[in-house]
């Protein structure tokens, strides 16, 4: 069994830069507009690093609330949440996930004013 899995994984290797080159030609000859050719590639690229490499901490959580100067209420409707789920997170109780996580890595990269 783990030698077709081996197998699988080896024929979508060829088959994607099978892919990518076939894109590559048909940009060239003028048949795929750019936009097109980056969308195939991007999505084929094995190589992308995660969006989010780890979550944050509760600590960290309510320290970026606070240094927006937002009370958990407010700082739960910018994000789309309930203020449960942002006092959870705040206490560690659960741990962001998706898009929440996506946000408030923004929110720690670039300030609150990313989301605004």
């Amino acid at each position: 069994m783990a030698a077709k899995a081996k197998k699988a994984k080896a024929g979508s290797s060829r088959l994607t830069k099978e892919l990518l080159e076939t894109a590559r030609d048909m940009r060239t000859s003028g048949l795929l507009t750019r936009a097109a050719h980056e969308k195939i590639t991007m999505r084929h690229k094995a190589d992308l690093p995660a969006a989010v490499k780890a979550s944050l901490s509760a600590r960290e959580i309510k320290t970026l609330r606070k240094q927006a100067n937002l009370s958990q209420a407010v700082f739960a409707r910018y994000l789309n949440l309930t203020v449960g789920y942002v006092s959870q997170l705040e206490r560690g109780v659960k741990r962001p996930t998706g898009p929440a996580l996506v946000l408030l890595d923004v929110i720690r990269r670039k300030g609150i004013e990313a989301i605004l």
